[in-house]
Parts: C-alpha cells; structure tokens; sequence
C-alpha cells in the first residue's frame, strides 16, 4: 500500500489476480448475497483460482463454521475447502486463547461456529454463568437466539468475567433484507454492563493476523463491499484493497469516505480481479480517468466528458479525496453522481 493519505484510486497494468497471490474476499455482498451467488462472482472466482491467484474467504460471521461455509460455496460452483475460510470466531477464540490458559471454560454467547473455534485452541465452550467461565464471548447466534443468552453474558461480566466479541457490525444481509448484526447484540449487553468487550473481527488487527497466519499471504488483495470493515481492515492491515460495488457501498458514501476508508482500486464486480485498472491523472482541467473529467467547485463536485461509467466514479474519488484532504469531502456530488446512473 503506499504511503500517506489516499487521493486517488490506483491503476495498474497488470490484472489484479496476476499483481496479487492471494485474494482476501469478504461473503455477503462479494461472492453471495441471501445465499445466492452475486452476478460473475463463480466464473471471475474459478478463472482467477486457475491462473494460480490463491481464494481466501474471510467473513466476520462467527456463526456457521468453515466447513459449513465452504460447503455452501461449493454448492454455489466456486469450490472450497474449509482450510480457504477464515472467521471472525477463530479470530477471537485465538485472542482468548492467548490471555487464557489452556483448557479455560468460555461462555459461549453465539452459535457452532464459535464453539468449534474455541475447541480448536483448547478451549471449553460452556453455556451458562453458573459454569464458572473465565471469559465470555459473543459472536452472531442467528435469527432464533434467545434474549436468555444475552442474560447469561451480563450476569459473568457483572462478575468481573473478561468479555470478547468476534465482532461489532451492527447489521447483516439476509435475504429479506438488513438484518441486526451481532454489533448491534453487543450493544444490549454494553448497555446492560457498561462493561467494553475486547473485539477480534474485522476491521481490527487481530483478524488480518489471523488471516495471514492461516492463509501464508505475501501480497495479499483485500476485497469487499464495506468501508468500515472490509477496507479499513486493509488500511489498518498495511495491504491493497478492492472495493466491488455489489454490496452495501454506493457512490456517495465512497466519495465521502476519510482516508482509512478509501480503497486501492474500484470496481464493478469480482471481474475487476481480472483485469488491469485505470490510472487517474491529474492536470490544470481537473481529475481525468477515460473520458471523464472531475473538479471539485466550491459548493459541488463537478463532472465532465462520457465514457464508462466507473471511470467518472473514479475521477469523482480523486476530486472528492484531494479536496477533503484528510478529511471527509463534505461537496455535493448528486448531481455528478447522477449523470453516471451507477
């Protein structure tokens, strides 16, 4: 990653699958969205894999175990081992393991996947305060967890039980729809305790550690959706990062993101890791990328020219980025934005 305050997005001559060995792809909004595979993601995912690019698949999900994950891409058509999933819950189960000795009883506020996590490193999932635990950890439980589970948590912090959560996003995609995350589970037991839980997932460190120990990356490619996890993760991680326009990311919230938020490159969809991508420069008339021209005006961000349409994207990224500086861009761009019907 290079240094300094992101401006622009990058280019590169050469395919992203050739310039990287190991891409690092978030699920839901990436590869599958409500279960279902995401428009080009089997086909870019098998010709990437078969150019020698190695898949990784890193979700903050703590609740289905890797070989559940896999299984389910498999089904999808993009074939994977459970060795090619890294979670959230092993993640924390391996910061725990690290403040704990071995054997330790853990609390377990979640589902299977984080109970097999726990197992892996030597640890003992229990299911109540009265179990004596030396630490809690939550992680998502689904649809169906009971609000007794959050009750057995507060009552072992309220004891003086250490607490660790596999992660803090507030909300999730399910197939009807934006669903409560576990952050926002965490919330009811911080609320209840004013106890603060020590958190593994993405976009904290200990998840891009536990990623490059179970994957062995050496220049690794960070793809996702979402800025505050998938590519912040990359920006607290030092690598390069994609971000694909599948998910949860539109234009506007891209051309406002602050410096840890803003991404290597962008682009439509998991073919971006085929191809090579646009360089954009920079000259008196303003940020050029293909046939498009971006200036930031003094109330608005101001878009000329035609062309591919995330080439304007692009240039709009350098505008909004060098005009806010290390800050967030605060011109309006509904209106350039609109011109490009993204």
């Amino acid at each position: 990653m290079s240094q300094g305050v992101r401006t622009r997005p990058e280019g590169s001559e050469r395919a992203l699958h050739e310039a990287y060995d190991t891409a690092l792809l978030d699920l839901d909004g990436v590869v599958y969205a409500g279960g279902e595979a995401i428009a080009h993601a089997v086909g870019s995912l098998g010709t990437a894999r078969e150019a020698g690019m190695r898949l990784a698949y890193v979700t903050n999900n703590a609740l289905r175990t890797p070989d559940a994950v896999a299984g389910h891409l498999t089904e999808l058509g993009i074939p994977a081992q459970a060795a090619d999933v890294i979670t959230s819950a092993q993640a924390v189960a391996r910061l725990i393991a690290d403040q704990l000795p071995q054997g330790a009883r853990v609390l377990v506020v979640g589902g299977e996947g984080l109970r097999v996590a726990l197992r892996e490193r030597g640890l003992e999932p229990v299911e109540s305060a009265d179990d004596d635990p030396a630490a809690v950890v939550q992680g998502y439980g689904g649809p169906d967890m009971g609000w007794g589970r959050f009750a057995e948590a507060c009552y072992a912090i309220a004891r003086g039980v250490p607490w660790y959560a596999s992660n803090t996003d507030l909300t999730i995609p399910s197939a009807r729809g934006i669903a409560p995350g576990n952050g926002a589970a965490v919330e009811v037991v911080r609320l209840t305790t004013g106890a603060e839980p020590q958190v593994a997932g993405k976009p904290l460190p200990p998840m891009h550690r536990e990623t490059i120990l179970r994957t062995g990356a050496r220049r690794p490619l960070v793809v996702g959706d979402r800025l505050d996890t998938d590519i912040e993760g990359a920006f607290n991680g030092g690598v390069d990062s994609l971000l694909v326009l599948t998910g949860v990311t539109d234009g506007a919230r891209l051309l406002a993101a602050p410096p840890r938020h803003r991404p290597t490159y962008v682009d439509a969809d998991l073919r971006g890791l085929l191809t090579g991508q646009p360089e954009v420069s920079a000259d008196e008339s303003g940020f050029r990328c293909g046939g498009w021209t971006a200036t930031a005006g003094p109330q608005r961000l101001e878009l000329d020219g035609d062309g591919e349409a995330l080439d304007g994207l692009r240039a709009l990224c350098a505008a909004a980025w060098t005009a806010a500086g290390d800050g967030v861009c605060e011109l309006d761009g509904e209106k350039a934005l609109a011109r490009l019907a993204l």
